[in-house]
């Protein structure tokens, strides 16, 4: 995460570790915060076996910390997901397990409330746009900025994760795809008079 927050952002290295660490480091990390929401956009978790897979099925397990733990807490939630293994697609599982181009087996850890997008970027814009509307207040970033942030992450060594391509990508979809979605967003709003 270096490099793409400002400095001064306050992040939480969750470890990779046993099922009762990660429990335990959860429960702190929730009293010490004591936060009102949590929220989780691609992020993969445990499916009915208690292993985390990718969207290519391959178990993950080993490089996935068991961040499940969090929303298992009854803190309000929210899922944001677009393959099928991410948290929060156990509000949807069963459905999840009968769609041929999705995961075989789905997370099963639920949340309070559940994005479903074609990318989950793209609905966590959605989801900051939704924000945007409720605050009178654009608080979704530029095409510009949202473009920077996606190079600088290639050349942080992120892969895009439909293609394993080290190139600025979102699932398979370009860099001016991915400023397409912002872009429509942004045109939303202003025509709220954001």
């Amino acid at each position: 995460m270096q490099g793409l927050v400002d400095k001064g952002t306050n992040i939480i290295d969750f470890p990779i570790t046993s099922d009762n660490q990660s429990k335990l480091f959860a429960e702190n990390i929730l009293k010490e915060l004591d936060p009102s929401v949590l929220i989780s956009i691609e992020r993969c978790g445990e499916s009915s076996d208690g292993k985390a897979r990718n969207m290519r099925n391959i178990d993950i397990t080993d490089y996935n910390a068991k961040l499940d733990w969090l929303f298992r807490s009854g803190i309000p939630s929210i899922g944001i997901g677009d393959g099928g293994n991410e948290i929060g697609m156990g509000n949807v599982a069963k459905f999840v397990a009968n769609i041929p181009s999705l995961v075989e087996r789905p997370c099963r850890t639920t949340v309070t409330n559940l994005i479903i997008a074609s990318v989950s970027n793209w609905g966590g814009y959605g989801l900051v746009a939704a924000l945007s509307l409720l605050k009178n207040r654009n608080l979704l970033p530029s095409v510009e900025t949202e473009l920077n942030l996606l190079e600088r992450a290639v050349e942080l060594g992120a892969v895009d994760g439909f293609t394993g391509k080290r190139a600025p990508m979102v699932d398979g979809f370009s860099s001016k795809e991915n400023s397409e979605a912002v872009e429509l967003l942004h045109g939303l709003l202003s025509t709220n008079g954001l």
